[in-house]
């Protein structure tokens, strides 16, 4: 057996950058479909969102080499599609991004602490350490001592022996009654800048959801906004550290702020497969019947498509 590197999609990065935002759209119209795109389709579509030809066609070359796309050729014509095991990372992508904030995880009342001590001539494996951590979704209460209320033990033992960190101890814990609240382990989560930034989406997204309810968006418009909603709601998704209900406060504004990223999504869908079948048929006509959506529901298009068609 061949043994193949872990499929990735690109790295978030500071709004829909060019790499991601394509991956994202062939994932939102383009779901589990085998035939592949012409090059010029794949331009046009990050044309909408300001990209250059070249940065385009930069991208396109960046994501083929990286194994994210790949490329046929029918006659003259360079098409791009995604691989198989692609498919798969798109789904699980989509599956976490549509569900989170549905309902907050389930808690045993355990914290997970993670306590080490690395000397000074050791920042780069110090470094090291604290973004594992971060990405493992634990945040430090103090200098050296980092916690989670999930069980990442076994996580973080693999960690610190690839980092060959030896002065470091992982215990599970409850939190005794009486601590001082300015000691909590829920104190190491920044939780009132996230419920601003829950509350920022809220009210820069309220405008475009009553246009949304009074049907004066175009496909052009819902197409642009719909991917940059879902952009700005992934970046949510990275901030937030998704603690337990027990560990929120009443008023957390969560709930909303799906809701309107939920609705906003679900309602535009229709329009930007509408304009994603627009710029598609200006190149590709034979192919854009076969775009399709998803909603906050519905993950699978009806009809799979199984074989792979070129155009000349």
């Amino acid at each position: 057996m061949v043994a193949t590197e872990p499929f990735a999609l690109p790295r978030s990065q500071s709004g829909p950058e060019r790499q991601r935002l394509l991956a994202t759209l062939l994932g939102d119209y383009w779901f589990w479909q085998r035939e592949h795109l012409p090059s010029a389709v794949l331009i046009r579509l990050l044309a909408e969102f300001g990209a250059s030809p070249g940065s385009a066609r930069a991208a396109i070359r960046r994501l083929a080499d990286r194994g994210v796309l790949v490329r046929s050729r029918a006659g003259r014509t360079t098409s791009y599609g995604l691989p198989p095991r692609g498919h798969e990372a798109l789904v699980d992508h989509a599956r976490r991004l549509l569900s989170f904030g549905a309902s907050a995880p389930h808690w045993d009342g355990h914290w997970t602490i993670v306590v080490f001590s690395i000397p000074e001539d050791g920042r780069n494996v110090r470094h090291a350490a604290r973004v594992r951590l971060r990405g493992l979704g634990f945040a430090p209460l103090y200098d050296g001592v980092w916690v989670s209320p999930y069980d990442h033990a076994e996580a973080v033992a693999e960690m610190l022996r690839e980092l060959a960190i030896t002065s470091a101890t992982v215990v599970r814990a409850r939190e005794s009654p009486g601590s001082p609240a300015q000691g909590s382990p829920t104190s190491a989560f920044d939780l009132t800048g996230v419920a601003q930034a829950y509350r920022d989406f809220t009210a820069s997204y309220a405008p475009l959801l009553a246009r949304t309810r009074t049907g004066g968006i175009g496909s052009a418009e819902a197409f642009i906004a719909r991917t940059t909603l879902m952009s700005d709601w992934n970046a949510l998704r990275h901030l937030d550290p998704d603690l337990p209900r027990e560990l929120l406060p009443a008023d957390w504004p969560r709930p909303e702020a799906r809701s309107v990223y939920v609705e906003i999504y679900d309602s535009l869908g229709p329009l930007g497969e509408l304009r994603f079948k627009q710029i598609v048929s200006e190149i590709a006509p034979e192919l854009a019947e076969l775009t399709t959506h998803h909603t906050s529901t519905r993950m699978l298009p009806e009809n799979r498509s199984t074989n792979t068609r070129h155009i000349a």
